[in-house]
């Protein structure tokens, strides 16, 4: 059972701008209760051992994507769904047709929160206009805590749209909780490379000479059909009505991967494709796909019965899908195994051995060239230090420091990573120089 709602932590921002539990009174079982419920306690189930429960019957199974029916790559014809959503469409199409079909009576997933000193929230929607409001990524924290309680106190079938993290943590909810378990039907994945806290946008709004607290509405990957779909572009629209936005690649902080505000629990993670839900969705990161502004999913399907509704969807030319093999799909979310695997693993050797969690992943570095492990500990070292110097500029009121401190940075990760500007020429003559010298 779950423990007790009357001292359990409600979720509150840090002042880095991440949510952490606070008022948390828990007893001795309750403690017990909640370390199997977390997805990150070595005394829950893992990954694996929640598939295998789950999917037991999946014809495929591959140590990177898990257990699963099929894979696909495409997007949805049918209506605005494509054109609204940050990619191909298919996750917000696909829970639209569950509640079509009667399959489920509301979908939690998140939306805008307005009024309120978050920008984002969990949700139940039970209509296909409330459903696409939520359309979009949504790189921001949030807590299901609310929903999950709705959805204990009020029957009925529901599915939810979660990263990873949060599927995961849904599947040991119902395997503790009989109420969650009988009323959660299904579980809609996003694939994840890392989750980032509430400053990220804060700190865009500042590079766009704004207030975050003027800020409206944020989409974060306002969609340009006629440019790459990986070309990202932060949009907003303020109280007063203007609208003001900004690639990515020319905000201080707009390299996703070089982790500035990544929560620290993601350094740990080994999951990127949701393994534990009945469906999963990500970008196709691949070409000829990555070049197509109208955006691309590629989609696993783990769940028999949502691989029949996908299959009703392409039948009837309201989806348009081709199979994959695995080889693609990890392909498209290369960058995202690199760091969940390869990364973790060598992270995992910088820790004490009573104090490694306990991961798939087994702790080495056996392979790692130099210069990669220098890229892996720079992520880790920007991750750590965006949330305190942005911190520290924000007490100050001087954006500035902060930003000056990203650019600097940044300049010196590009430099390891992709041997750009004269940083990367640098170190490219030292790696030339060591070389020869083996």
């Amino acid at each position: 059972m779950m423990w007790s709602p009357t001292s359990a932590p409600q979720m509150q921002f840090d002042r880095y701008g991440q949510l952490k539990p606070k008022g948390a009174n828990l007893r001795q079982s309750d403690q017990t209760a909640f370390s199997r419920i977390c997805p990150f306690s070595p005394a829950a189930e893992n990954e694996d051992e929640l598939a295998a429960r789950h999917f037991a019957d999946s014809p495929n199974n591959d140590p990177l994507l898990g257990r699963f029916e099929k894979a696909f790559v495409g997007h949805v014809e049918e209506g605005d769904f494509r054109r609204n959503g940050s990619s191909g469409g298919l996750v917000t199409w696909v829970a639209a047709e569950m509640l079509r079909r009667g399959l489920v009576d509301a979908v939690a997933h998140v939306i805008e929160s307005r009024g309120s000193d978050r920008l984002f929230r969990y949700t139940l929607s039970r209509s296909l206009a409330d459903l696409k409001a939520g359309a979009k990524s949504r790189y921001y924290p949030v807590d299901l805590a609310e929903v999950l309680g709705t959805i204990r106190t009020t029957p009925g079938r529901y599915a939810i749209v979660g990263i990873p993290c949060f599927i995961k943590a849904v599947r040991l909810s119902c395997a503790n909780d009989p109420i969650l378990n009988e009323r959660i039907v299904f579980t809609l994945g996003l694939f994840c490379g890392h989750m980032k806290s509430a400053r990220m946008a804060e700190s865009f709004a500042w590079q766009m000479g704004q207030r975050i607290g003027d800020v409206e509405r944020f989409d974060y990957r306002a969609k340009c059909p006629d440019r790459p779909a990986n070309w990202y572009r932060a949009q907003m629209k303020l109280r007063s009505g203007d609208v003001v936005g900004r690639d990515w690649w020319h905000l201080a902080d707009g390299d996703w991967g070089a982790g500035f505000f990544q929560n620290p629990a993601c350094n740990f993670c080994d999951d990127v494709v949701a393994e534990t839900a009945d469906i999963a969705f990500g970008d196709a990161w691949a070409q000829p796909y990555t070049v197509d502004g109208r955006g691309t999913n590629v989609v696993i399907v783990r769940s028999p019965a949502l691989l029949d509704l996908v299959a009703g969807g392409m039948a009837s030319r309201r989806i348009a899908l081709s199979p994959v093999d695995t080889a693609f799909v990890v392909a498209t979310q290369a960058a995202g195994f690199r760091q969940r695997r390869e990364g973790l693993a060598f992270r995992l050797t910088w820790l004490r051995l009573g104090l490694r969690p306990r991961k798939r992943v087994v702790a080495g570095s056996g392979g790692l060239t130099w210069r990669r492990r220098m890229i892996y500990r720079m992520r880790y070292a920007i991750s750590l230090w965006s949330h305190r110097v942005f911190w520290l500029a924000r007490l100050l009121g001087h954006p500035q420091l902060y930003l000056a401190w990203a650019r600097m940075v940044l300049s010196f990760y590009h430099g390891f990573a992709y041997s750009r500007g004269p940083i990367g020429r640098v170190i490219n003559g030292i790696a030339r120089s060591g070389a020869e010298g083996d």
